[in-house]
């Protein structure tokens, strides 16, 4: 063991092909970091105006959201962490040990074209802010008619491209940096458009009471009437949509890819920074900015693009947010395409595999249509792989507890598992056949689709082979194991130990990246509170777009100087 060439079969595997080696295991702080700059996205401008349209209401806004993202949160720490602290692999490269090299390479071409034309839908959304600020026409067809809008897109996506290829840590060092700004200007701007709706109904800057508020709310934002002008959904559909928005990540385990790097199971709960900050506050706020914009411009909410939206809540940064936002988003995403592509080409580098699935997501971005149909892609794409993540979850959990063996169909050599195939199978048609028959909400059919999988591949897996003991193979996996932690012993022997930067030159420039952002929250306070009526109010907000544009350069050039320096010296 103690001979280097006993590693020579590891060396010829890809690093995402082993399981994650304790040296390169990260904090909760990367966790909190990659899921509040993923979840505060461009999308959270179109969901803001979704609700509106749906016709909910102000209270059933406020309590529902809050349940559901609280029940997602739950779900990745209950189901999601702890199979991929114990495995250490992303579901594409796990999937395979369980269900054969048939099954994950569909199941990974699935994913390879779900989050590709996610993060294609960011890249259009980020180009159009830039479209919006440079006078570019608005693309209303499914294909681009300008140009201009066209190298906009190329110049955006390279960017993203660029930032995934490096891997989960370049990845959550740029939404490190993100996520707090984002945070800011979505609370920022929901402060900053208050007033325009407080004038609107109470004829008032400043909502006095939260009487005031639920009624600036009931009137002009979640009215509880649908673009139809019918009674909209209630809570339980808002609650089941908060929580279903990410069933592809947490029931589907889809995140397996980002938190095999955590070291403890409850890092799951650094999910909460996405969801209750992120999804909660940023989908309330932006239904505020959505029914602000409305009210300056004279349109319905549901007529407002983001960048319309992000102007008039920000000015200048308006166009940052939104080009940010979807960057975040579209990174992450485009890291895990890259991730599933690399589990289907297993001969290739995961940087080789995301540059070329990077190249047709830049290329996919350059139609417009790719965005207006995001919504119900998310909605499908979930119900698509959560009885996937129910076959891992079982055989994964379930089976060591009833005395199944785990990893069964390897162990047989299968080259694929006909118990996964037909239970994914099955699962579908039960899924979509509940959704056509209309029994239930279709924001809760991941959940009766979870259940029967796991029922279904149960059986059937116990009648091929799950039942029986396969002492050799398990002692040769066994053994497998041990050379791979050998051989990752070996490799943290050899790594750089890091060095933190505890510099007073950087030190400096976080207090200056952060004291902006308290500056901006400042001004935006300002605007609400420091309003006594209209004039004041347009002053003020025009104070705000002004200086805020200025620290919003000034946080960017600051925290990302402070991070450069800290990688200088480590």
């Amino acid at each position: 063991m103690k001979n280097p060439t006993n590693f020579s079969q590891l060396e010829k595997l890809h690093e995402e092909q082993l399981p994650v080696p304790k040296h390169k295991l990260h904090d909760w702080t990367h966790f909190a970091g990659l899921y509040a700059a993923e979840h505060v996205a461009a999308t959270e401008f179109v969901i803001g105006a979704t609700f509106v349209a749906l016709g909910a209401k102000t209270m059933d806004i406020i309590i529902g959201l809050l349940i559901g993202n609280i029940l997602a949160v739950l779900s990745w720490t209950l189901i999601t962490t702890p199979i991929a602290v114990e495995t250490r692999m992303s579901l594409y490269t796990y999937l395979n040990k369980i269900a054969g090299d048939s099954m994950s390479k569909l199941y990974n071409w699935a994913n390879i074209l779900i989050f590709t034309i996610i993060s294609a839908a960011m890249v259009t959304v980020s180009s159009t802010a830039v479209r919006f600020a440079f006078d570019i026409p608005a693309q209303l067809n499914w294909y681009p008619t300008n140009i201009w809008f066209v190298l906009i897109v190329l110049l955006v996506g390279t960017f993203v491209v660029f930032v995934a290829i490096y891997g989960f840590k370049a990845v959550s060092d740029f939404s490190g940096i993100c996520a707090p700004w984002l945070f800011t200007m979505f609370a920022s701007g929901a402060i900053v458009l208050l007033p325009a709706l407080s004038l609107d109904v109470l004829d008032k800057t400043l909502p006095s009471s939260w009487a005031d508020f639920i009624s600036i709310g009931n009137q002009s934002i979640w009215t509880g009437m649908n673009s139809d002008g019918e009674p909209g959904i209630g809570i339980v559909e808002v609650i089941g949509f908060g929580w279903a928005a990410n069933t592809i990540t947490h029931f589907g385990l889809i995140d397996m890819a980002l938190l095999r790097f955590a070291k403890k199971k409850s890092y799951g709960l650094a999910t909460s920074t996405g969801m209750l900050f992120g999804h909660y506050i940023a989908w309330i706020a932006a239904g505020i900015m959505g029914a602000g914009t409305a009210v300056i411009l004279g349109k319905s909410i549901v007529q407002l693009d983001p960048g319309d939206v992000a102007y008039y809540a920000l000015g200048w940064s308006g166009f940052v947010i939104v080009i940010v936002a979807g960057w975040t988003t579209a990174i992450t995403n485009l890291y895990r395409a890259g991730l599933a592509a690399q589990a289907v080409y297993s001969n290739q580098s995961r940087k080789k595999t995301t540059m070329i699935v990077g190249f047709a997501m830049v290329i996919v971005a350059c139609f417009p249509f790719v965005f207006s149909q995001i919504l119900p892609l998310l909605t499908y794409a979930g119900l698509l792989v959560v009885p996937v993540g129910a076959i891992v979850f079982a055989e994964h959990q379930i089976f060591p507890k009833i005395g199944y063996t785990r990893y069964w169909s390897k162990f047989q050599d299968y080259a694929h598992s006909m118990p996964a195939v037909a239970s994914w199978g099955l699962g579908l048609v039960f899924g979509f056949g509940l959704n056509y028959l209309d029994v239930m909400s279709f924001y809760y059919l991941f959940i009766p689709t979870w259940f029967f999988t796991i029922i279904i591949y149960t059986l059937l897996a116990g009648q091929y082979g799950a039942k029986k003991t396969y002492p050799e193979a398990k002692e040769k996996e066994e053994q497998f194991n041990e050379l791979v932690e050998q051989y990752q012993q070996k490799l943290a022997r050899e790594e750089p130990q890091p060095i933190v930067d505890t510099s007073g030159i950087t030190k400096v420039l976080r207090v200056l990246a952060y004291g902006v952002l308290a500056i901006t929250l400042i001004l935006a306070g300002n605007v609400l509170f420091g309003s006594g009526d209209e004039a004041a109010y347009l002053a003020n907000r025009d104070t705000f777009y002004f200086y805020g544009f200025i620290c919003t350069v000034i946080y960017f050039v600051t925290a990302y100087w402070a991070m450069h320096r800290g990688k200088k010296v480590a």
